[in-house]
């Protein structure tokens, strides 16, 4: 009876950390109480439980930052469950081992450990929170090489599978979707997603913060997007897949924004730029350096006077490309009449 109970409360404990990775709040009580219930499992030699609770544990020890722990425990738990032949458990541990490397931005390995999870998943039954975490990791990864079309698909799975389930992960589904259309460079689609029973649900801080960078999106303006930045630090800063993007568009728009007031001049005074902009002098130099080079406009900046020279557009002359065309078609039709000549001797 005794045992019993202790089964009873450590299958409990599994269930009240999933809870804690849920909502993100942690008494900093959960690993060692994850530990000491993995150990009751191994005396009691509890296998399966035992591989069960070190998925939990992998999970805890990668949302308070212990990434070296959560891969050493990654590696010796997926040596285990290839022998057992428990596929369900082998896919979380392989999602969990993508998240990990995705916080590490070693992007390459999180996308290996997920085209695993999800080949894993393939020939097995999904529950639909597992589903949505899965679509969830998918959406994540894509929005990081730029695909955000694709992203804005697995996104929309992720929201659905949750939301099925009133699961608060949702919200967070929906701020990604909206992040995608904003990153697509169609904010003003973002109300659109938000009418209607979807708004009204997950209206909140969250949304009002991803509505208002749409808005500062729309008007590419940048004073709105450091005000909204400043006052939704909570929502938009402290989500890592937020705040990565959300730095890109940063970029994009001060450059946008630099371009239109440098526009109409050949002589502009950094000075001016700077008060135009209402942002550092020491910023805008170093941006409309990085747009010179990158030779988005031709200019060169006077840094003695503190003046950005404008070069009128040129037309690159064509002659030398045209030029290399010509040897290598040249090139290829000697190749071929060679062949042809080698064949008739």
């Amino acid at each position: 009876a005794l045992k019993g109970l202790k089964y009873k409360a450590v299958v409990s404990t599994q269930s009240t950390g999933d809870t804690f990775l849920d909502i993100g709040s942690f008494t900093g009580l959960e690993i060692p109480l994850c530990l000491e219930c993995i150990e009751w499992a191994k005396s009691e030699k509890r296998s399966f439980l035992t591989q069960a609770l070190e998925g939990r544990l992998i999970l805890l020890y990668h949302s308070v930052g212990e990434f070296t722990r959560a891969l050493a425990t990654v590696n010796r738990v997926l040596k285990v469950l290839k022998k057992m032949d428990d596929k369900h458990l082998l896919m979380e541990i392989q999602l969990s081992e993508s998240k990990i490397y995705h916080t590490l931005r070693n992007i390459p390995k999180a996308r290996a450990a997920l085209t695993s999870a999800r080949t894993t998943a393939n020939s097995i039954y999904v529950p639909p929170k597992l589903q949505a975490s899965l679509d969830m990791q998918s959406g994540i990864l894509h929005a990081e090489e730029k695909d955000f079309k694709t992203a804005f698909s697995y996104f929309y799975e992720a929201f659905e599978g949750y939301d099925s389930i009133e699961n608060s992960l949702a919200l967070k589904g929906l701020k990604y979707m909206l992040l995608c259309k904003i990153m697509l460079g169609a904010p003003e689609e973002v109300q659109s997603l938000l009418t209607g029973k979807m708004g009204l649900k997950y209206s909140g801080r969250g949304i009002n913060a991803m509505r208002a960078i749409a808005d500062a999106g729309k008007k590419r303006d940048i004073a709105i997007f450091n005000k909204t930045i400043s006052k939704y630090d909570a929502e938009l800063q402290k989500d890592s897949v937020i705040a990565t993007h959300l730095k890109s568009l940063y970029e994009t728009l001060l450059e946008k924004n630099l371009v239109k007031i440098i526009e109409p001049y050949s002589r502009v005074q950094l000075d001016h730029v700077a008060n135009a902009i209402a942002l550092p002098f020491e910023v805008v130099e170093k941006k409309l350096s990085q747009i010179i080079l990158d030779k988005k406009f031709s200019g060169i900046l006077d840094q003695r006077s503190g003046v950005l020279i404008i070069f009128d557009a040129s037309e690159e002359d064509q002659t030398y490309s045209y030029a290399l065309d010509t040897v290598s078609h040249m090139g290829k039709v000697v190749d071929a009449l060679f062949k042809k000549a080698q064949k008739l001797s």
